[in-house]
């Protein structure tokens, strides 16, 4: 018997539109935007205390013996509760011999003490070469859902575990990396902000010295920037649930410097602004306290993104494998070229005037990276953006993984998640898509630092 054909019409058809008009309510107002920032803030609160603990706070939870013996440690297990039961000033971790968990820290302090006295054929740290500084990374693109954020906050997480020592930036007003840390930022004065308005301040204050014995009229130090003289990074790093990443946080005041920013540089044109988080990162001593700087960066190619670039030895632009990403990517890549060489054309202008060597932007590496890849649809397309980007591209594509939005319900990166709690296949596919991700960005690191260490010997 033949199917009756479905007759009925789209949705879209027969619209009435007074009916239409009855579901509108009253006209909205600027006000309603506050009421519903207002509840959206307290659901915001309350969706994010799924993954604090009782007393308001984040905690990293404990690391199985299997964990420790498979992920962190190049040691077996056996011969790890050997190690512990003959030296019992080790940490112990919590429980039997067979169901020890370990907090990171003692994991941490394990890893000193078989760096010492371990196998000198085996990595219990990483390598880092003395007397160079931290590297800088910036995770950017300016297309939203990128998988910027995620990329960023899992890179750190897996430089936690490897031993690193992590500053991470948030620069991005949504502070979407910030609640990830159980960062707690009140104002843009916990930001990175004050650090950005001080290097200006101590540009006009340099520029008003000159004034001065040039018997000029001195350039004005508002409130704001008189403050921001006083403040030091080391009084806005946050210590964060993890016992090697420290955060600097963001806030959605933080996109007024956006606008404050362009209003300095009228003020005095050769205040160089995109140096400015690389001069406090120096200036402070963090590139020596830390071995690695993440920086999160807004979706937008603005002035907080610009000194993202140009202070970070690191670029990874992570996009999706789809023709509007891939469209978008290119565009952004097109931006960067046209702001940057603008910017080095501006400045040498000036300085072959002055007499003074031309200044231009360098990055050890730039690379692109496909996240959310669904291998049985995407490919072909994967195929071609890698052959277009060709060098500029990563290997390995971070394959979409279930683990990330469940992990995701309780505020928490995967590797907060707690294996025992999920589909142990389901665990290992999503553990294996972002230690894949870091081994490929260690990679990276660790031939950049080797270059420059090769380059300091050379000289």
């Amino acid at each position: 018997m033949s199917r009756k054909p479905d007759s009925a019409l789209p949705p879209y058809f027969n619209i009435d539109p007074a009916r239409a008009a009855s579901k509108l309510g009253d006209t909205v107002t600027t006000e309603r935007f506050a009421k519903a920032a207002a509840f959206c803030g307290r659901g915001r609160d309350d969706l994010a205390k799924r993954g604090y603990s009782p007393d308001g706070r984040k905690h990293l939870r404990r690391f199985s013996m299997w964990e420790v013996t498979r992920y962190l440690l190049p040691v077996a297990s056996a011969h790890l509760r050997r190690v512990l039961k003959s030296h019992p000033e080790l940490p112990q971790g919590e429980g039997d011999a067979n169901s020890r968990s370990f907090t990171l820290e003692e994991v941490l302090a394990l890893r000193d003490y078989f760096d010492r006295e371990g196998s000198a054929a085996k990595e219990y740290r990483p390598w880092r070469p003395e007397g160079l500084p931290a590297k800088i990374c910036a995770v950017t693109n300016f297309k939203g859902g990128s998988g910027k954020t995620t990329t960023c906050a899992h890179l750190a997480m897996a430089a936690a575990l490897d031993g690193y020592r992590v500053l991470v930036l948030d620069l991005d007003s949504q502070a979407s990396m910030t609640s990830l840390l159980g960062g707690q930022v009140q104002d843009e004065w916990q930001t990175v902000f004050p650090l950005i308005a001080r290097d200006y301040a101590r540009a006009v204050t340099a520029e008003n010295e000159l004034r001065a014995a040039r018997g000029e009229t001195a350039l004005p130090l508002d409130e704001t920037l008189t403050e921001a003289l006083t403040v030091s990074s080391r009084n806005l790093i946050q210590k964060t649930h993890w016992p090697n990443i420290d955060l600097i946080g963001a806030q959605l005041n933080l996109y007024w410097a956006e606008f404050q920013i362009p209003v300095w540089r009228m003020g005095l044109k050769t205040w160089a602004l995109w140096d400015a988080l690389r001069n406090f990162l120096t200036e402070d001593g963090l590139l020596d306290e830390y071995d690695i700087v993440f920086l999160d960066t807004p979706p937008a190619l603005g002035y907080l993104t610009i000194n993202s670039l140009a202070a970070a030895d690191i670029l990874l632009v992570p996009l999706g494998a789809s023709f509007l990403e891939f469209d978008s990517t290119g565009r952004f890549f097109d931006m960067l070229y046209s702001t940057f060489a603008s910017i080095e054309d501006g400045e040498n202008a000036q300085r072959r005037i002055a007499g003074l060597p031309e200044m231009r932007f360098e990055w050890d590496v730039v690379r692109a990276i496909i996240t959310r890849f669904d291998a049985n649809q995407q490919t072909d397309l994967a195929n071609v953006i890698q052959a277009y980007f060709g060098d500029f591209m990563t290997a390995y594509r971070q394959e979409f993984t279930a683990l990330v939005g469940q992990a995701g319900e309780q505020i928490n990166g995967i590797y907060e998640a707690d294996y025992r709690e999920f589909n142990r296949d389901t665990y290992l596919r999503g553990r294996d898509a972002f230690d894949r991700t870091y081994a490929e960005f260690k990679e990276l690191l660790l031939g950049t630092w080797w270059r420059d260490d090769q380059e300091r010997k050379a000289v």
